[in-house]
Parts: structure tokens; sequence; C-alpha cells
């Protein structure tokens, strides 16, 4: 059980791969929306506030709970879209390391303005089965996440290949580093100081595997055109994964509504 309260083997199913080579394609299917929107409610209005921060500011005279996390939620628009694409990129990842488990920092409750995307790379886990001490097993995961809802000139598969490259040549390391100097003031929940510093200091033995995916989240009415700019050969470097969903605008705002009625 991850700390925003979500079993991702019930998440399992959500992400069915209808091909795995030369890149990775799934089809959300309807009932798998449906099923999303009515769990996610508070999983991803813990993406934002913990219950414990909640309720502590919440303490404060005049203020209201509801108030409180809608000043964490991002508005409608290109910033809800990425970061609903980024959540359910992190869903993903979890769900295909089971049944180990990784554990990935809750980067948006570390943004600076909420109507802005969060810094650094899109999605990190960490999978460390004998924490605290390292072993073979340990592996760092990182996703590069670009979403569409709505028909326009981006172009989110070649955007997010290009971006996944910068996190496989510097950006991931600098991530590292921000989120350790951010946990010695602030609490990333399951992940600690002893834990990234063993994926910082991966030189040390034994080493540390790194896999990197570029992940696209595409409406499924925009699919078909978008996936003309897939690669026809697989890159050894990284996993193109391409997720369609059944009217994604809606899917991601219904998803934001429900973030915002768990107060």
């Amino acid at each position: 059980m991850d700390e925003l309260g979500i079993d991702f083997v019930d998440a399992v199913p959500w992400f069915a791969h209808a091909q795995d080579q030369p890149y990775v394609l799934i089809h959300v299917s309807p009932a798998s929306v449906t099923q999303l929107v009515e769990s996610i409610g508070v999983p991803l209005r813990r993406c934002y506030i913990t219950d414990a921060d909640l309720d502590s500011a919440a303490q404060r005279p005049g203020v209201t709970r509801a108030e409180i996390i809608r000043s964490k939620l991002p508005d409608a628009g290109a910033t809800m879209s990425g970061d609903f694409g980024e959540v359910l990129g992190y869903f993903y990842q979890a769900a295909r390391e089971l049944p180990a488990t990784a554990i990935g920092p809750k980067k948006w409750r570390l943004k600076q303005d909420r109507t802005k995307p969060a810094p650094k790379s899109d999605v990190v886990h960490f999978v460390m089965p004998n924490r605290p001490h390292p072993s073979a097993a340990d592996a760092i995961l990182c996703a590069e996440v670009k979403a569409k809802a709505t028909a326009g000139t981006s172009t989110p598969i070649a955007d997010a290949i290009a971006d996944c490259k910068k996190d496989r040549t510097s950006r991931l390391a600098s991530t590292l580093v921000w989120l350790r100097e951010r946990a010695l003031t602030t609490d990333l929940g399951d992940v600690d100081l002893p834990l990234l510093d063993r994926f910082i200091q991966a030189v040390d033995s034994p080493p540390v595997a790194k896999r990197f995916r570029a992940v696209a989240v595409i409406c499924n009415a925009l699919l078909t055109n978008e996936l003309v700019a897939a690669p026809s050969v697989a890159d050894p470097e990284f996993t193109l994964v391409v997720i369609g969903v059944p009217n994604l605008q809606q899917t991601y705002t219904a998803a934001f509504a429900a973030a915002q009625a768990s107060a």
C-alpha cells in the first residue's frame, strides 16, 4: 500500500499492454476509467497535500478544508492535464514493479506555484527490496511524461522522448540532489535521506540499475494520428510507453473534481 492509500494491485488491470514492441501501447478501457475516477479522489489529493498537513492547516481560524485543497490543486488547463498525466505515469510505474515495492516522492507537493508543473524529472521511483540495506536488486526508475487531451500542435511522443534524454544525461542526477535538499527541511513521506543517499551515491557496491521511460498520455480520439510519430525500432536506452485514455480531458477534470470533493 502506497502512502497515497492506493493498492497498486488494483491498478494493474488499468494498464494492460496491447503491445510491447517496438514501444508499449496501452488502451485504458472505459470501465477502467470509471474505476479510476471513482477511486482516485483521496489519493490524488494526497499527491498535493498529506492528511496531516491538511488537518494542521484546517486548525487555523476561518480556513476551510475545501479552501486549502483548492490552494494546492492546479487550475483547469494545460497544467492540470500535465499533472494528471504524471500521476497516471506514477501509478503505471508503481504497478509495473509489482510484486516489488516502488517508492516515489510525490513531487506535486513540492511545487512553488500550483499553476505550473513541478520542477525536475517528472516521475521518480526507488526500488530497494532490502531497505535499508543495499542489494544488487536496487533500481531507480525515471519517467518523462507528456499529455495531450485536445487537438493542437503539441507532439507528446517526440517531446517525451527528447526530455527522457535530458533525464538520462543530467536531469535525473540533479533531481536526486534537489530531492535531498528538500528532504532536509520537508517531510517527503516514504522517501527519506538514507534512501536518497543510497541512490545518489550509486557508485558504491552493489551498483544501481537505472530504467528510463518516455511516457505519452493521449486522448483516444487523437491516438491514431499521434502514433505516426512513434519509432519503428526500440531504443535500448529507454522504453516508450503510450497510454490511450478515453475522453482524457473529461477524465482528468472528473479526477480533480473528486480530489477537491475529498475535503
